[in-house]
């Protein structure tokens, strides 16, 4: 009997093996059903599922519709960057408050800001310039200012500032290149996170070759996930310490530049000063369809590259990119960090030909 019965089961076995023990399907990020495998006569095989041909974006690696999901009168922060002023004295001045501003679709945030907006204004001098500079503190705690550009000594310049006073110090622009400045108050990824940080461009004594400039500040935002009675959110300490956002942005917004494409025309040269003020995560700044002719991170002479595909800014850095955009079409940009990208680190150059109209916007994906 005992005979028998295992001569059973060594041919059930057999039977098992020669046939193929079945597995379980896997799944694809989004939760549909993998296709199958191709065989050797390259058709699909082992699926009976249905072939999902729902496209989640426009572009190949957009990772956010163009045209959508932002207000058709919700306008972007304007990404391009001023000209330097022509006098060697630059007098600047910043206020600090305490803002509600917007960052994603119905998501408003109780930010501290400088100057009222996230990321505070883009300043730009020349190389060899003298930063005049006063900062008002109208919030209710105390908060600093540092300066990446600038050669001074954090002790005497980069003190608290309490509320309602103000400081005043001056220090000159020798290095070029792309800067970051934050407030410098313990803990500082507080006051990061919370929107206190923007870009500072010093350009080269010799002057660059004309061309299309604009300015992108990648951040971080940690949401509590409970919003406060008027309905504005706020930061979420455990998830930053846990680099762990829910948005990561360019110039303050998610999406916003996928929603609002950014005109360019072909061939046209384009340099883009980008700076990554964190708190927390790199930056792998890439544009899709482009190769960047150059990449430096101070004066064009220090240049970190030529024909580089993707680079990686490190928090509190920043780097300048050279590129043209070949042919007619939409460019996105993104950090390669595709994580990030998924979380708002996503925007769209559009080359229109001269006398081609652009193209109409996607309708807004349905949230």
């Amino acid at each position: 009997m005992c005979r028998h019965s295992c001569m059973a089961t060594l041919f059930a076995s057999l039977l098992l093996a020669a046939c193929g023990s079945p597995r379980p399907r896997e799944r694809t990020p989004s939760g549909a059903p993998s296709p199958g495998v191709a065989d050797n006569r390259g058709e699909t095989v082992g699926s009976q599922e249905e072939v999902d041909t729902t496209s989640p974006a426009d572009v190949s690696h957009g990772e956010a519709v163009i045209g959508g999901p932002w207000e058709a009168d919700s306008a972007p922060r304007p990404a391009g960057l001023a000209p330097a002023e022509h006098s060697r004295l630059r007098r600047i001045r910043l206020e600090i408050k305490h803002a509600t501003i917007t960052i994603a679709p119905e998501v408003r945030y109780a930010a501290w800001t400088f100057g009222g907006s996230v990321p505070g204004p883009a300043l730009h001098v020349r190389q060899g310039d003298t930063v005049d500079f006063t900062l008002l503190n109208h919030g209710n705690i105390p908060h600093s200012m540092d300066f990446h550009a600038a050669e001074i000594a954090p002790s005497k310049y980069y003190r608290n500032l309490m509320p309602g006073d103000s400081l005043h110090y001056r220090f000159v622009a020798r290095v070029p290149g792309a800067f970051m400045y934050h407030c410098g108050t313990a803990p500082v990824a507080l006051h990061i996170a919370n929107g206190m940080y923007g870009a500072l461009v010093v350009d080269p004594a010799k002057p660059l070759p004309p061309a299309r400039e604009f300015f992108f500040v990648q951040s971080e935002f940690y949401l509590n996930p409970k919003p406060s009675a008027d309905g504005t959110r706020s930061l979420d300490w455990e998830k930053l310490l846990s680099l762990a956002p829910d948005h990561v942005v360019f110039n303050g917004r998610a999406d916003q530049y996928a929603s609002h494409p950014i005109d360019v025309k072909p061939n046209e040269l384009l340099r883009l000063y980008v700076v990554n003020a964190g708190p927390n995560r790199i930056s792998s700044f890439h544009v899709v369809g482009g190769i960047f002719e150059r990449v430096y991170g101070g004066g064009p002479d220090a240049g970190v590259g030529v024909g580089v595909q993707t680079v990686n800014i490190p928090v509190g850095g920043g780097s300048v990119f050279q590129l043209r955009l070949r042919e007619p079409g939409d460019y996105p940009f993104v950090t390669h960090a595709f994580a990030d990208a998924t979380k708002g680190a996503v925007g769209v150059f559009r080359a229109t030909a001269p006398g081609e109209k652009p193209a109409a916007l996607s309708p807004p994906m349905a949230h």
